[in-house]
């Protein structure tokens, strides 16, 4: 059932797990679902999926969907938050393969509290103005 199954939990590296926990529900906006410390580990539910910031675990290259990115990029940066790369495009989607038809995807990374690279991709349609 591999094939059918959604993505249940991803974990990602958490050095200083209460610095971690402020810094992702700040970025996502969701509260703490549960922490257990010891050992170390603090969930923040996704609809189906579990973000686990968990100590000892390796880094993950996580990617969140926003709605407006140059927005959300100038609130991150606004707060101190170092940005990476900026909002660019990476893919034009012509049909639904990838993601919705006649969108751009772009995409913009930063490094997290505990030193990952996370990105941040918004599905925008082709020749739209930011925050439109």
């Amino acid at each position: 059932m591999i094939g059918d199954s959604p993505l249940v939990q991803v974990a990602q590296r958490a050095v200083d797990l209460e610095r971690a926990v402020a810094f992702y529900v700040d970025l996502l906006d969701v509260p703490v679902a549960a922490t257990f410390d010891p050992p170390g580990l603090a969930f923040l539910v996704l609809g189906d999926t579990r973000l686990l910031l968990e100590r000892g675990a390796p880094s993950a290259l996580l990617y969140f969907a926003v709605d407006d990115l140059d927005a959300r990029v100038e609130r991150l940066r606004a707060s101190g938050v170092a940005i990476v790369a900026e909002p660019h495009t990476i893919f034009g989607h012509a049909d639904a393969t990838l993601g919705p038809a006649g969108t751009e995807e772009r995409m913009a990374f930063l490094t997290d509290s505990e030193g990952n690279t996370v990105a941040l991709v918004e599905h925008r349609q082709h020749g739209a103005q930011p925050g439109a």
